[in-house]
């Protein structure tokens, strides 16, 4: 497709760049949850699943060996070995496409075409950006649900909000369903149980983000005062959320619990307790802007800048850049439900994330010769792939811009990381980031 086979008009713009620029900017201008990912290049096909290993820490060494033992080949040491996890991501296709026709469009042809490119790169950007979002915060909702309906009579069965956390068990550093033979251990109202099954709903009807509503089945009967709507349920392994107040669900929370530097700081030292790497010094505070507002309601907040010299720049701007350890980043794409329970009343979901917290699969091949041949017009930015075909209908009116991205996104576990390896760890199988649940 050479360039030539473009109305006049047009060529100059694609010549000089300015249709690319167009489509990176729109790309580039959103700071969301795609920026956390670490990125990785896969040579697969499409909609292929990938499982990755990696290794995990072996424990200290505090004992002293022994004179007496110190005999043999093996000096009386066993042989130890690290543990290992895994993690799987599939790569599937996402494209979209629009028209222009350089007939109905002849007075402002360039303008419209400019202005596709930006529209195109915007959709993309905000496109790849919620796959990220959803594919971060599914594993850091999982563990942790309520009960939705009150036991008639003690039983081994129980319906709740969302099941997501409790489908399976991690089995040698690998993801097995919960069965008799791998059960999950959960707490449900005050006392602990034994899970064996989950099942979904045929019709879900979770209030959570992604959630989804199920039965979950024990290996023994759930009592009564356990089993009554709007319980705590959440797995040994759950991942950690912060409330406000102590709340144990999201249906607990209260009108007044609002977003408090408290939080932010129970959120970062849960990290630091999990040994989770910064990134580039801080950790990244993905919230949006009720949230930040809530902070500068905040009395500890106030006090703190009360007479600082920097003060007058954070009341200014209404937000700070990098403070408590975090790097606040505001974001339009945040999870934003009604409260179960109260009337008029959101819940909001800032979320404090590590390095390595999320993982995104390119597919390398998406600007090779076979997928974009040399004479084509095909750009790669920022990992998206800009394509603009000049007209092949039959009377040559109609130029198509598209855009496609060949990946996924997946969020890693670190079941390998654990008090005998790192004393201060949780008990959590996904550690890179902590989910801040508040009203607003």
């Amino acid at each position: 497709m050479g360039i030539q086979n473009f109305p006049a008009a047009l060529q100059p713009i694609i010549q000089q760049g300015f249709l690319e620029r167009e489509f990176e900017q729109a790309l580039r201008s959103r700071l969301g949850y795609r920026m956390v990912a670490d990125r990785e290049e896969f040579s697969v096909g499409i909609g292929e699943t990938l499982t990755k290993t990696r290794a995990g820490l072996m424990p200290s060494v505090t004992t002293p060996l022994a004179a007496a033992t110190n005999t043999n080949l093996d000096n009386g040491l066993a042989s130890q070995g690290w543990g290992v996890e895994q993690y799987t991501i599939t790569l599937n296709f996402y494209a979209a496409t629009q028209d222009l026709n350089i007939v109905t469009s002849r007075v402002g042809i360039a303008n419209l075409f400019l202005q596709n490119a930006y529209a195109n790169g915007e959709q993309a950007a905000r496109s790849l950006d919620e796959l990220a979002r959803n594919a971060l915060f599914a594993p850091y909702f999982g563990g942790n649900t309520r009960v939705l309906t009150t036991l008639a009579a003690a039983g081994p069965a129980i319906h709740v909000d969302d099941i997501r956390g409790f489908l399976f068990a991690f089995v040698n550093g690998v993801q097995t369903a919960v069965s008799p033979a791998n059960p999950l251990t959960v707490a449900v109202g005050s006392n602990e149980y034994t899970l064996i099954g989950a099942v979904a709903d045929a019709a879900n009807a979770s209030v959570a983000p992604g959630g989804i509503s199920g039965t979950l089945t024990f290996g023994a009967s759930v009592a009564v005062a356990d089993g009554t709507a709007g319980n705590s349920v959440q797995a040994v392994n759950g991942s950690v959320i912060v409330r406000p107040g102590g709340r144990t669900n999201t249906s607990a929370l209260q009108a007044t619990d609002t977003l408090t530097m408290s939080n932010l700081l129970d959120a970062v030292a849960t990290l630091r307790l999990n040994a989770v790497p910064e990134i580039e010094g801080v950790y990244n505070c993905y919230l949006d802007p009720v949230s930040a507002r809530q902070l500068f309601a905040d009395p500890d907040f106030r006090q703190l800048f009360q007479g600082a010299t920097s003060a007058n720049q954070v009341f200014r701007t209404a937000m700070v850049n990098e403070f408590l350890g975090l790097r606040f980043i505001p974001t339009t794409e945040a999870f934003v439900q009604p409260h179960p329970s109260l009337s008029g009343v959101n819940v909001r979901r800032p979320i404090i994330c590590g390095k390595g917290a999320l993982i995104e699969g390119d597919f390398a091949g998406m600007a090779e010769a076979d997928v974009a041949p040399k004479d084509s017009i095909v750009d790669v930015i920022d990992g998206v792939a800009m394509v603009t075909r000049e007209p092949i209908d039959r009377l040559q009116q109609i130029i198509a811009q598209s855009w496609y991205w060949i990946g996924g996104f997946t969020a890693p576990s670190d079941t390998t990381t654990t008090p005998t390896t790192i004393s201060t760890s949780t008990s959590a199988a996904f550690k890179r980031a902590v989910l801040v649940e508040h009203v607003g």
